[in-house]
């Protein structure tokens, strides 16, 4: 039988601004029409973010989370996973506030603290609509995303209260060290999601040898109760995703980590991208996960159980 593989689409994220693309989805409205496209093209997951929509900046009030929720319910039954990143520039309560509100099926969790480099984008972005935008590159020379230990049982903490689980992001091999150890305490459960992250500065590159080295760790530390998947950056994220499919993993698409579609053209949805990913998992004989699957897979509570 074919093995069934999740695909996840993140829709809009924190790291790209509005002024880099007019197709990256900004208000309520266009993440809640991005989130069903994708959906509709074949994701079983999607992983929300909000913005203000005053000027596009990452938001986690809830208040801005709402009508995306709201917009998304009874109109699909994809999975939806709520952030607990948010933005590097946020507070550890500030970024958990929608999660905890919304109690749903899933939700991202960072592994550790690392430095989170977006400066490059100013090599090839640089008119801004908004100012906070070349603002967030600039300062991410200086820029620690803080999950520490304490941090990180706060979110298991309110996860456990409200039966919500995780996508455990990992950029790096000591992320997969953290995740081992909070599972060795008895704070997290199989089957782990656990959601490979490369090409971003500060965390692990995106050569194929860094993902056989996340891969091997993984299964040193974790042995099988896990489900891998990957996510790479910008423009490694087809070739890395066909890369871990070939090789048992799930994978992760979306405006959030890449704006394009190709070389030097931008994806003008995220359906696009959905699409693409599915030809490539339908050309290795894989079958798509449904969102039924998905939750049978990854041991979900069911969509009737969230706070929206």
């Amino acid at each position: 039988m074919a093995r069934k593989v999740i695909i996840t689409c993140a829709v809009t994220g924190a790291i790209h601004t509005p002024s880099m693309s007019e197709h990256l989805p900004v208000s309520p409205e266009e993440i809640t029409e991005a989130a069903l496209g994708a959906a509709e093209a074949g994701a079983a997951v999607v992983h929300l973010h909000a913005r203000d929509p005053r000027d596009g900046r990452p938001s986690q009030n809830p208040d801005h989370f709402a009508p995306i929720l709201s917009g998304l319910k009874g109109r699909t039954d994809a999975i939806i996973n709520i952030t607990t990143g948010g933005s590097p520039h946020m507070s550890v309560r500030e970024r958990m506030k929608p999660a905890e509100v919304f109690q749903p099926e899933l939700a991202s969790l960072n592994m550790g603290s690392m430095n989170f480099g977006l400066y490059p984008m100013l090599d090839r972005f640089q008119e801004f609509e908004h100012d906070w935008e070349r603002e967030a590159l600039v300062n991410s020379r200086d820029l620690v995303f803080k999950n520490t230990f304490a941090d990180i049982e706060t979110i298991l903490g309110i996860g456990a209260q409200n039966d919500t689980r995780f996508e455990f992001e990992c950029y790096d091999i000591a992320h997969l060290n953290n995740l081992a150890h909070f599972r060795d305490r008895g704070l997290v459960h199989g089957p782990m999601f656990v959601q490979s992250v490369f090409g971003l500065l500060g965390g692990i590159g995106a050569d194929p040898e860094d993902l056989m080295h996340m891969r091997r760790t993984a299964n040193r530390l974790l042995g099988h109760d896990y489900e891998w998947s990957i996510l790479g950056a910008g423009r490694n994220q087809i070739p890395l995703a066909t890369i871990g499919a070939a090789q048992g993993s799930h994978v992760r698409v979306g405006l959030e980590d890449s704006l394009w579609i190709g070389p030097g053209e931008l994806a003008k949805t995220n359906a696009d991208q959905v699409t693409r990913i599915r030809t490539v998992l339908e050309a290795l004989n894989l079958e798509i996960a449904t969102p039924a699957e998905a939750r049978e897979v990854l041991r979900l509570k069911g969509g009737d159980r969230v706070g929206f």
